[in-house]
C-alpha cells in the first residue's frame, strides 16, 4: 500500500525545532528496574476502627501478592498544611517514601460529599516540585473510597482530579465501597463478594500498569513545553529569527 500523503503541507512555524522530537518505541521499552514494583498507599482517616485503613490494609496484602513491595502512610501526628514547615518529621517522612514509590493507592472515606481532610492534608504536603524533582509525577495511581451510606463516587472523583493534578498515571479502575460496615469482619478483613472482587481487579490492573509504565515513567511525562522551559538558549536563538 501506497504511504498516504500528508494532508498539510504549510509547515508549523510556531515550533522550536530543537526541543521538539517525534516520540520513539524504543524508549517505552527500557530495561526493568532490578527491584519489585514500590507501592505507598495513603488512606484518608484517623479513626480507631478506619475502614479507609482496612481497606488500605486489603490492597497492601494483594499488591504484596502480586510482587510488589508496599509501605503505609500513618497520617497520625502530620500538620495541616502551612501550620508547619516542610522539616517537619512527618512531612519529611511521607515525602521520602513518594519518591520511593513508583505508584501510589489513595484510598478515603466520603465526608460531606467529597474526600475527608485528612486525606487532602496528606496530597497537599505532596509538592508537585521540589527543586529538580517531582515527587508524584509519573507514577501510578490507584483510588478507592469507602462510604457509610449507599453507593457514591464523590471522593474517587475528587481523588482522580488531585492524581491528575499531581501529573500521576491514575488508571481506569476504582473501588467504592459502600455501606462499608457491613463489609469486614470483627477481624477488620474484607469480606468474599463483588465489592472485593473489585477491590483485586484495582490492585491487578494498578500492577499492570506500573509494570508497564517503570522504567520509561520520566519520558512518557516529559513535556515540550518544558522542555523549552529548561533550555532557554535555544529558545532565544530561535526566537531572534522568528
Amino acid at each position: 500500500m501506497d504511504k498516504p500523503q500528508p494532508l498539510f503541507t504549510d509547515g508549523l512555524p510556531n515550533l522550536v525545532e530543537p526541543v521538539f522530537a517525534d516520540p520513539e518505541m524504543d524508549r517505552l521499552r527500557p530495561s526493568p528496574p532490578a527491584h519489585a514494583p514500590r507501592f505507598l498507599i495513603l488512606y484518608g482517616s484517623l479513626r480507631e476502627r478506619s475502614f479507609s485503613r482496612l481497606l488500605a490494609f486489603e490492597a497492601a496484602r494483594l499488591l504484596e501478592r502480586m510482587g510488589g513491595e508496599v509501605r503505609l502512610f500513618h497520617a497520625q501526628g502530620l500538620p495541616l498544611p502551612d501550620d508547619a514547615t516542610a522539616d517537619h518529621p512527618k512531612v519529611q517522612e511521607l515525602r521520602a517514601l513518594s519518591l520511593w514509590s513508583e505508584g501510589h493507592v489513595w484510598v478515603s472515606p466520603e465526608r460531606h460529599g467529597a474526600m475527608t481532610g485528612v486525606m487532602k492534608s496528606q496530597i497537599d504536603w505532596l509538592p508537585l516540585s521540589e527543586g529538580s524533582v517531582r515527587p508524584t509525577q509519573g507514577r501510578t495511581l490507584a483510588v478507592m473510597q469507602v462510604s457509610g451510606g449507599s453507593q457514591s463516587f464523590n471522593a474517587v472523583n475528587n481523588l482522580r482530579v488531585l492524581g491528575r493534578w499531581m501529573r500521576m498515571i491514575t488508571i481506569p479502575n476504582q473501588s467504592s465501597v459502600p455501606m462499608a460496615f457491613k463489609e469486614f469482619d470483627d477481624e477488620g478483613r474484607m469480606k468474599p463478594g463483588p465489592l472485593y472482587d473489585r477491590v483485586v481487579d484495582v490492585c491487578e490492573e494498578l500492577m499492570k500498569f506500573t509494570l508497564l509504565t517503570r522504567g520509561c515513567a520520566d519520558y512518557l511525562v516529559d513535556r515540550y513545553s518544558e522542555r523549552k522551559e529548561r533550555e532557554p538558549e535555544i529558545w532565544k536563538v530561535v526566537g531572534e529569527h522568528l
